[in-house]
């Protein structure tokens, strides 16, 4: 986009805006972690705010165990699933966030809807709306979507650069 010489602290994206929620909600002070289904940019996020995390990459590549008996036993200090595009999900990182969820009572956390995206120029790929689709059908849940289109963004650089909301435009 030509955008080269732009700082990275000057650019506002859907990973960026999941961190501004939970730094927000004063999640920190829960002591509880984050579950990511979603690639490192999210991990950087959240380490810039200190929040403890789990999943993401380091789960790439998971099975459960579906044998007899098998069951996943996931960490009960997680306090959000934070779902963003991941690349590598697989069925490991669906069942935890399902069981973060719905017998954990985590928050399920959205960093954008968008079916598709531009990975590639050739085509469209599945964007994050689909991964989140895929939570969404074996929780029953919605999502805090955080990201566009949530006003989030906005509210939060209006409250924390002064902005005029009026001269703001996503």
């Amino acid at each position: 986009l030509g955008l080269d010489t732009i700082p990275a602290e000057e650019i506002f994206s859907s990973s960026f805006a999941a961190a501004a929620y939970l730094e927000n909600i004063n999640f920190k002070a829960t002591g509880k972690k984050v579950y990511v289904i979603g690639e490192v940019g999210i991990c950087e996020e959240l380490d810039l705010i200190g929040v403890p995390h789990i999943g993401g990459p380091a789960d790439t590549g998971k099975e459960p165990d579906l044998g007899p008996g098998g069951k996943l036993e996931v960490d009960e200090d997680v306090g959000a699933v934070l779902v963003g595009c991941d690349r590598t999900v697989n069925y490991y990182k669906i069942q935890y966030a399902q069981l973060c969820i719905n017998e954990h009572d985590a928050e399920f956390i959205a960093t954008n809807m968008d079916a598709v995206t531009h990975l590639t120029d050739a085509q469209e790929w599945a964007g994050n709306g689909s991964m989140v689709g895929a939570i969404k059908g074996c929780t029953g849940q919605e999502p805090t979507v955080v990201g566009k289109p949530s006003p989030l963004m906005i509210d939060y650089m209006e409250k924390k650069f002064g902005f005029d909301r009026s001269r703001i435009c996503m």
